[in-house]
């Protein structure tokens, strides 16, 4: 490294954030960055360690260490310090495509892995990732680059969050020509509509999708595969198919009053406000809005967590949040060590909001609803909440079960499911013809992208499961190098 005891000498820095008390009066990004000067001497902390763990990209107990995309993170680290910006711009966009998408979104398990995280905080390699390719952007680095010759093959992705761009930004840089179907008006899948703009500004999806354009991918919008398009339609018309549709049937809540107004899955919450932002900067009121409201938002995760912020930024009344599981400890337990993702207390931004307007952390944990109750109009109007508490069955399997006693009745105008997603949409599958496996995601031979229909792939969520936006490029990527190898016999694509 070029700053050998740069790790002894420097403390870690990372980037700032509006208050909450200012960022909730706009739907814009709210994380600041560090100075290009500041940025040099954190990849200067990036420790040569030898065994670089935060590009190891391993499942350890079900969790990511690592970062997937096997990030070249020590070298790209040396080349800020060095200040060889074109050079580190060029190393990161070897293993990782949407660079300024990942160092917005992603939660960073390659931090979590820094070897110098072991003994002393790890180096601030998401922020690092930011400064390099908007740095990239700014000093015009980046330009479409088309290829110069074409193979003469199509290949058709449906779905454009970052799994099917991923593939479609490959396969396209080999030479095929791809076309992308995507069913709602605007290009990013879950990442334009199912992220909040204060996550990741539409505009930073935008400016990508032009340079794709520009290097001679085409986009099709308002296109449904499945449903307004047939499948055979493009197995006849493409030489290959790759489908991206995502894992998006969102998990109910079976209980009394579901059937009631005022009840919405996270999903459709978060696109409609999304859309009315960039429609009309929320004038339509083509959303459904908090204002005024006492809301409830089941789940505890991060979709939870954006409709918490969310809600807030409409001028909800009150927020609460209900987590089925146990609070987690401030300090890493004995069994989650080192370089396993830390099983941790996180207080995301949507809960800091809450803290700063409301005086309390919305979140209940080892809490979930029994019932709703509803008006004569049918409206709801409160929600029955109880206890969990963990007990065996009779395999001796852990289980969450009702604490009787604990049953609490609160008043509720609006509620939100965020409580994740179970598999790929039916429509799509079916319309393919497609063998699912036991998760209702589409089954693939192991190490593979193919499925049972001849010309047909699989990749993202679909393929995997709900999982991260780093995972679902890392999916394009591959399932890009199993289908240029289909078609041409080899491949070079990495």
């Amino acid at each position: 490294m070029g700053k050998a005891t740069g790790f002894l000498e420097y403390e870690r820095e990372a980037g700032g954030e509006v208050s909450p008390k200012e960022r909730i009066k706009n739907f814009q990004d709210f994380h600041q960055h560090l100075e290009r000067s500041q940025q040099r001497q954190q990849a200067a902390r990036c420790m040569d360690c030898g065994v670089p763990f935060c590009q190891s990209g391993m499942m350890i107990k079900g969790m990511t260490s690592g970062c997937p995309l096997n990030n070249l993170i020590p070298e790209w680290n040396d080349l800020i310090y060095l200040q060889k910006p074109e050079q580190a711009l060029g190393r990161l966009l070897k293993t990782n495509n949407f660079p300024e998408f990942t160092g917005r979104v992603c939660p960073a398990p390659c931090e979590a892995a820094c070897t110098c995280g072991l003994n002393d905080s790890p180096v601030t390699i998401k922020d690092n990732e930011w400064g390099i390719i908007e740095n990239g952007y700014a000093s015009g680095f980046i330009q479409p680059n088309p290829p110069k010759v074409r193979t003469g093959k199509k290949i058709a992705i449906v779905g454009s969050g970052p799994s099917g761009l991923a593939a479609a930004d490959q396969l396209n840089k080999r030479g095929h020509s791809v076309v992308v179907y995507e069913r709602n008006d605007r290009i990013g899948g879950l990442m334009m509509y199912g992220i909040p703009n204060m996550k990741l500004e539409k505009s930073v999806i935008d400016r990508r999708i032009n340079i794709m354009k520009a290097e001679g991918i085409e986009f099709v919008t308002n296109a449904d595969v499945g449903n307004t398009i047939k499948a055979d339609k493009l197995t006849k018309e493409y030489d290959s198919v790759i489908l991206a549709c995502g894992s998006s049937n969102p998990r109910d809540i079976k209980v009394p009053g579901r059937e009631g107004k005022g009840i919405y899955f996270a999903v459709d919450f978060l696109k409609a406000t999304t859309k009315s932002l960039l429609d009309s900067n929320l004038k339509d009121e083509k959303y459904m809005s908090a204002r005024g409201k006492k809301v409830l938002v089941i789940g505890g995760g991060d979709t939870g967590n954006d409709c918490v912020g969310t809600s807030i930024r409409h001028g909800a009344k009150s927020v609460v949040q209900l987590e089925m599981m146990t609070k987690p400890s401030i300090n890493r337990e004995d069994d989650n060590r080192w370089p396993q993702w830390p099983k941790v207390l996180k207080t995301d931004y949507g809960q800091q909001e809450s803290i700063v307007i409301f005086g309390n952390d919305p979140r209940i944990y080892e809490t979930t609803v029994t019932e709703f109750v509803l008006d004569k109009d049918g409206n709801v109007t409160k929600a029955k909440i109880i206890k969990l508490e963990k007990k065996n069955d009779k395999n001796g399997a852990i289980i969450l079960a009702p604490l009787k006693g604990s049953e609490k009745t609160i008043d509720v105008d609006l509620v939100l499911i965020a409580a994740g997603f179970v598999g790929a949409e039916s429509y799509v599958t079916q319309a393919f013809k497609l063998v699912l496996n036991e998760r209702t995601n589409v089954k693939t031979a192991e190490n593979s992208f193919r499925t049972n229909v001849e010309k047909v792939f699989v990749a993202g969520d679909m393929h995997r499961g709900q999982s991260l936006v780093v995972w679902a490029i890392k999916e394009g990527r591959s399932v890009a190098r199993e289908v240029d190898k289909t078609l041409m016999g080899y491949t070079n694509l990495v």
